[in-house]
């Protein structure tokens, strides 16, 4: 999703709230609570899944996936929106430190946390 969206999608949800009177129940405390539980409604789709059957979703799964994934996706906008965050901005920061963490050597193929990467050299 390109930071453009991203903007695009802050300015509809914050447009979405306001005219609902709905910014005095957006504070960030509310919006963390909110977002963890929609990302505990996503996983409640995979559980008991195998990793197979988590990664061949039937239609009609994947469509009820895709919705806890809007829902979480609108919460995490809400919330960087309402603290004043760029989260492209703080994606992009963490997506560079990740690959100095997990350098391509070290990491390749490799579940290991990268303290475990970091003693094995």
């Amino acid at each position: 999703m390109s930071a453009d969206r991203i903007s695009q999608l802050t300015e509809e949800v914050l447009a979405f709230a306001a005219a609902r009177n709905w910014e005095q129940f957006h504070s960030p405390k509310n919006l963390a609570m909110a977002l963890s539980g929609e990302v505990g409604e996503l996983v409640e789709h995979f559980q008991w899944l195998t990793e197979d059957e988590s990664r061949h979703l039937p239609p009609e799964k994947l469509q009820a996936v895709g919705e806890e994934v809007g829902d979480v996706l609108l919460y995490l906008v809400n919330l960087a929106a309402r603290l004043g965050i760029d989260a492209v901005d703080c994606a992009t920061r963490k997506q560079v430190q990740n690959g100095l963490k997990y350098p391509v050597g070290q990491a390749y193929g490799s579940r290991a946390k990268y303290s475990e990467i970091q003693r094995a050299k």
